[in-house]
């Protein structure tokens, strides 16, 4: 904090600083945290997805090549949100609108070796049967009392 000050007093003058209340120093995130806002915006995904019945299961594996191709250090974690919607999100509206997947399915993303880019990783999306949400069991009981 002490270097920030310094290079602040050195570039701009004192009544420009006296204006300024406090500054504050962000640290870069940890792959750890990055990950955990991966989860947490997954988690989102996930919720739309229970509504229609579908249930998704996003390996590790996916979860940290998320997290590499959308985490920035001068941006932080906000390029993970775009990179969420364009990696997972896009792909799963385009794959729903076809009838891939279907109600009482758990989607899994996981990640393999990319056939058409040597050393590159994609996505894969797989539809597996046995998906019962919460939401729906709980709805049927209260229709039934």
């Amino acid at each position: 904090k002490e270097k920030v000050n310094d290079a602040l007093k050195a570039h701009f003058r004192p009544e420009f600083l006296n204006r300024i209340d406090d500054v504050i120093v962000f640290h870069e995130l940890s792959k750890a945290e990055v990950t955990t806002i991966v989860d947490l915006m997954l988690a989102r995904v996930a919720e739309q997805l229970v509504g229609l019945g579908i249930g998704l299961d996003v390996s590790q594996d996916a979860k940290l090549l998320l997290a590499d191709r959308g985490y920035d250090p001068t941006l932080g974690a906000r390029p993970l949100r775009r990179a969420i919607q364009r990696l997972i999100e896009d792909p799963l509206s385009e794959r729903l609108l076809y009838k891939e997947f279907n109600a009482g399915q758990t989607i899994m993303v996981d990640v393999a070796d990319d056939p058409d880019n040597e050393g590159e990783k994609m996505f894969t999306f797989l539809g597996a049967e046995g998906f019962t949400p919460d939401t729906v069991e709980e709805l049927a009981a209260a229709s039934t009392d």
